[in-house]
């Protein structure tokens, strides 16, 4: 397979640093896996729209199109909102996407959810926290 897509969608917040949090942690992603051409795209409040982040992969040579909000967990965005901006009914994960009048695979994937990784990430944030006493 040839490139894949990576839409990361995030929230989007008045404040500044929920877009920077987006945006470096896709330049993470375009930095380790070369295999994927990703942009951002915000459900509120910032720019790019998720829409308009989908407009812009239709000039990408992509293979497929992945979907990834960076969200812990499950909940109206997740379930309803997302899925509305990329065209899929609630409840589906797979569907496809129009890519210079070619038809891709599209898919929505899950939050962030339980996992060991962001555990680790917590205790790393304590450690950090407690450094300061």
């Amino acid at each position: 397979m040839g490139k894949k897509g990576m839409l990361l969608v995030g929230h989007g917040s008045t404040m500044p640093y929920n877009q920077e949090l987006v945006e470096k942690t896709a330049e993470f992603i375009r930095a380790k896996n070369p295999g994927y051409i990703v942009k951002c795209g915000f459900m509120n409040m910032n720019k790019p729209t998720i829409r308009e982040s989908l407009d812009a992969f239709r000039n990408e040579p992509i293979e497929a199109l992945v979907i990834v909000p960076l969200f812990l967990a499950k909940g109206v965005h997740i379930e309803k909102d997302i899925p509305g901006e990329i065209g899929l009914p609630e409840g589906v994960k797979k569907g496809s996407f129009v890519l210079n009048g070619k038809s891709v695979p599209l898919v929505y994937a899950d939050p962030i959810g339980s996992d060991p990784l962001l555990a680790d990430l917590m205790v790393k944030n304590a450690n950090r926290a407690l450094s300061l006493l």
